[in-house]
């Protein structure tokens, strides 16, 4: 079986307008995660500095420069830009940004300096090279730098690993929360990148009476973590754990003078036994952040976390598997059966009058897109950009109206960052790209044929 056909039989959990009930589908996700590998299944390595699809990122790299201008040219002349300067073999899915993240410092220096996550675990890569890259573009994404290769001992290829872990970063970018199946680590990068510090953050264990759902986890393991969140000063942390098993699961840390995380115990239980898929602070850049917002595999819930009172957000259809979410200018949420904005306090409205392309072959069009990502442009928040399994969408008032970019491969795409310039990264299986689509020299224009 293909990368391909794996990256299918294990991405494709969710389907657009055929979503299923979440939990009949967390069953069968369940009963086939054993299968659900991108290749060979890796055993625990050490981590090995001659690896040959990694550099060091103090080593000079000749092309990083020509890179640059190669992208800027690219994005005058309303082209779209390849980027390849992504660490790893560069085989199936290896240059796909699963996770992109920023720094929450509000006083940071350079809002264009960002972080990603990219895991490159193909069949075709042999497994002691398999391995997830945290690396750092300064650029807006048109060049990376590996920073951090982390080895298989904190991931787990054989149960879907590399789709949906999470990535945080400190104030300045000094180290990382990064979550697997193996639970939740910090990362804190070394000069050489194959050999970063990685401590373990306690979490909960698989208990040793049976599960609700039999997971393919043996009692005492570590519970996955999938969500992550720091505040902005980079003193308190909060995760999500589960897996698919009817028991999600949400944590407070705090950091002491030692730099260790020490668990302050968990949050009120969430009103529904979903698992987690995405969760925001109301604002990333407070220091002491009111509210969470939660996405789980059936609704919206916000926690006041002053007097830890959980709600339900209004507006949301019933089993909609809330995949991403913006805050900025109000919630915004991409779920499994379409695009959600904000119409008032605690309240979304469900995009209705769009007709997205739900399915290639046919050519179906609805309003049912399955959407991964949603992300809001802070500095023009009317515009707005759309990740799914048939591509991306842009609108430029608000989510009134949208467009799909058919300049992009035929694929689909899960991750998006808004650069300060207006450009945009994006990124799915068939890699990543930058892109200026609401640039008014690649606006598409009418004109008049002279009579």
């Amino acid at each position: 079986m293909s990368d391909k056909a794996r990256w299918a039989g294990r991405g494709q959990h969710l389907q657009g307008p055929d979503c299923w009930n979440l939990k009949q589908k967390g069953l069968l996700l369940l009963m086939a995660a054993p299968l659900m590998a991108w290749g060979q299944i890796p055993t625990p390595q050490t981590p090995t500095t001659s690896n040959p699809f990694i550099h060091s990122p103090n080593s000079s790299s000749p092309s990083e420069t020509s890179d640059d201008d190669d992208a800027r040219k690219d994005l005058a002349s309303c082209h779209i830009h390849r980027v390849t300067s992504l660490p790893g073999s560069h085989q199936f899915a290896s240059d796909f940004i699963e996770t992109i993240a920023s720094d929450p410092d509000p006083n940071a220096n350079d809002p264009d300096v960002i972080w990603g996550l990219t895991a490159d675990l193909s069949g075709a890569v042999p497994p002691q090279n398999q391995a997830m890259y945290i690396s750092k573009s300064t650029n807006g994404g048109a060049t990376w730098t590996p920073i951090a290769r982390v080895d298989s001992r904190y991931f787990d290829a054989k149960i879907g690993e590399g789709l949906r872990n999470g990535l945080s970063v400190s104030p300045g970018g000094t180290y990382f929360v990064l979550t697997t199946q193996r639970g939740a680590f910090q990362i804190s990068p070394q000069p050489n990148t194959s050999e970063p510090l990685v401590n373990r953050i306690l979490g909960p264990l698989v208990p040793y009476t049976p599960p609700r759902i039999p997971i393919p986890k043996k009692a005492g393991e570590p519970v996955r973590a999938n969500v992550v969140e720091m505040t902005a000063d980079g003193r308190h942390l909060i995760l999500g754990y589960g897996y698919f098993d009817l028991d999600p699961q949400i944590f407070r840390y705090h950091k002491d003078k030692n730099g260790s995380w020490i668990e302050d115990g968990p949050l009120p239980r969430l009103p529904t036994d979903m698992d987690i898929l995405s969760m925001q602070f109301d604002d990333s850049k407070k220091l002491d952040p009111g509210y969470l917002y939660v996405g789980t595999g059936d609704q919206v819930y916000l926690l006041n976390l002053h007097t830890m009172r959980w709600s339900r957000i209004d507006g949301v259809g019933s089993d909609s598997a809330i995949h991403g979410m913006s805050v900025v200018g109000g919630l915004h949420l991409a779920a499994c059966w379409g695009v959600y904005n904000p119409s008032g306090p605690g309240t979304v409205r469900r995009v209705t009058k769009e007709t997205f392309l739900l399915h290639r072959s046919t050519d179906e069009a609805g309003s049912n897109l399955r959407a991964y990502s949603i992300e809001v442009d802070s500095s023009q928040p009317k515009r707005e950009v759309v990740t799914s399994l048939t591509g991306v969408y842009i609108s430029a008032d608000g989510g009134e109206n949208w467009r799909r970019l058919n300049d992009l491969p035929q694929e689909e795409f899960r991750t998006a960052h808004f650069n300060s310039d207006g450009t945009i990264l994006v990124s799915g299986i068939a890699g990543t790209f930058l892109i200026n689509p609401f640039s008014d020299a690649c606006a598409p224009h009418l004109k008049t044929r002279d009579k």
